[in-house]
């Protein structure tokens, strides 16, 4: 898990980039918190820079708009999604595990109930 800030740094309505491979974008939605990869799937531009408007973040370079929950593109020219990635909260901490984290770990689950520490946000 990657720490982020601490909850109260992170108000509605705002982002955060973090400078990992790729890059990833966390973002307080009305008091909703979402990660995807920030870097938009037409061209190269930061999703954390771009505008949102509930659950949906806009592209600042030609709007391309993206669903927070899911990463799929809203509407052209982004065609292509990005990748999502689960964020939780733990004594005020936001913290995201990234996908590719999230696939290897699982890969290691020898049974069903395994249950995650902390709450998803």
């Amino acid at each position: 898990m990657i720490p982020v800030c601490r909850l109260e740094d992170l108000p509605a309505g705002e982002s955060v980039r973090l400078d990992t491979t790729p890059p990833v974008a966390v973002f307080n939605a009305d008091g909703e918190l979402f990660a995807i990869d920030d870097t938009c799937s037409h061209q190269n531009a930061s999703l954390s820079e771009g505008w949102l408007e509930g659950c949906l973040v806009e592209c600042p370079l030609h709007a391309a708009s993206f669903d927070l929950r899911t990463g799929r593109p809203t509407c052209l020219p982004a065609r292509r999604p990005v990748r999502t990635h689960q964020v939780y909260v733990e004594d005020g901490i936001v913290q995201v595990r990234l996908a590719t984290d999230l696939a290897t770990d699982l890969g290691r689950v020898t049974g069903a109930g395994a249950a995650e520490k902390g709450s998803a946000a």
